[in-house]
């Protein structure tokens, strides 16, 4: 989720064991997870790959994302305000980063709202959903180019925060379902492109 691995780079055993200082077993027993969730993939002869995601999938993502977030916004009754200063940190952090044209550390900012948000639910279940469906997600962010990507929403997830803060949930949940369509608009936009 944090855009360090880009789609399609191989991972190799040796590399990723030494630099994780674990045996190779448990190395693999991670890949086989990893596969499981749907971010890796494994060819025979050519070994363990991060999944590239294509168009299709990109479709599925951003439903279930409509799904996910925007009811999570919509069964909002009182906002938490612990998890909204949070929410309030990720986008400072954000706009720093954009800032200094730092457009992973964007990119990772984004998705961490984005798992906020889902957070809000106070669910350890739609965590774990959010969690796995971003990191996928960012697999597909790599086609547009980060800062393409996140240029545009950085500002909408500050505007996304104020309605919260001020109480207008229907409306932040409206804000997010348009803001999930454009996201993905833009992104399918990219695929066909490249």
């Amino acid at each position: 989720m944090n855009g360090e691995l880009l789609p399609g780079a191989h991972l190799s055993e040796d590399k990723f064991s030494r630099c994780l200082r674990v045996s190779r077993n448990t190395l693999r027993e991670a890949f086989r997870l990893l596969s499981h969730e749907g971010l890796l993939v494994h060819r025979p002869h050519r070994g363990v790959l991060v999944r590239t995601v294509d168009e299709a999938d990109v479709r599925d993502l951003f439903r279930l994302r409509q799904l996910l977030e925007v009811q999570v916004l919509r069964a909002l009754s009182e906002a938490d305000t612990r998890h909204l200063s949070a929410l309030g940190t990720i986008v400072g952090q954000a706009e720093r980063a954009a800032r200094g044209n730092r457009w992973t550390d964007v990119g990772t900012a984004n998705m961490r709202f984005h798992q906020q948000l889902v957070g809000l639910a106070d669910s350890p279940r739609l965590d774990r959903i959010a969690y796995q469906l971003l990191a996928e997600l960012r697999l597909a962010f790599h086609v547009a180019g980060e800062q393409e990507m996140y240029l545009a929403f950085v500002g909408r997830n500050r505007e996304l925060l104020d309605r919260l803060r001020a109480g207008r949930l229907p409306e932040a949940a409206d804000a997010l379902e348009q803001y999930l369509a454009d996201s993905q608009a833009f992104l399918l936009a990219a695929y066909r492109k490249r």
